[in-house]
């Protein structure tokens, strides 16, 4: 593995990397939490391009342009919703992770930022899913030679302590 991981402390919205990766819902036309705040910052033409993907499954990911943000797109990926571990929301997680990946593969994309998926308004448990999102990245990253940088972008101090002690 070549890629270097991090984790910072930061609003994702404001990363100049090649994508930011958004936590949206399926229907990818905006909502609360990083999916709202990409929305709002990249502007209303993320919406427009958002309608012609026509949604998006669970542990899916779907390439936009970042129109207004300081990243040049954004890779929308929609994560599970906790039930209590019993409904393949680990597998699903770890889909998100992977086909984001295979994606910016496809596309030559180098440098990568992902929130903290499914661990908002989701309740996805964030040390579970931080060591889905690590263990995922680290096997994925020897079929996604063009990734050379992975984020971990964190918006809260909790969550950057974990995979700073993950890391």
């Amino acid at each position: 593995m070549s890629a270097s991981l991090h984790a910072i402390q930061a609003d994702i919205t404001t990363l100049a990397v090649d994508a930011i990766v958004n936590a949206a819902n399926s229907r990818l036309l905006g909502g609360s939490g990083v999916d709202g705040a990409i929305h709002r910052a990249a502007g209303p033409q993320l919406l427009e391009a958002c309608r012609a993907l026509n949604g998006c499954q669970v542990g899916e990911a779907k390439l936009t342009a970042g129109f207004r943000l300081p990243a040049r797109y954004v890779i929308h990926t929609v994560g599970p919703i906790w039930q209590g571990g019993q409904q393949q929301e680990a597998a699903l997680l770890a889909a998100c992770y992977r086909n984001t990946l295979i994606l910016a593969q496809t596309h030559a994309l180098t440098r990568i930022a992902f929130p903290c998926i499914s661990t908002g308004v989701y309740g996805y448990p964030q040390e579970a899913a931080a060591r889905i999102a690590l263990e995922t990245v680290r096997t994925s990253l020897p079929v996604c030679p063009a990734v050379q940088e992975i984020i971990f972008c964190c918006f809260l101090a909790t969550d950057l302590a974990i995979y700073e002690c993950l890391l």
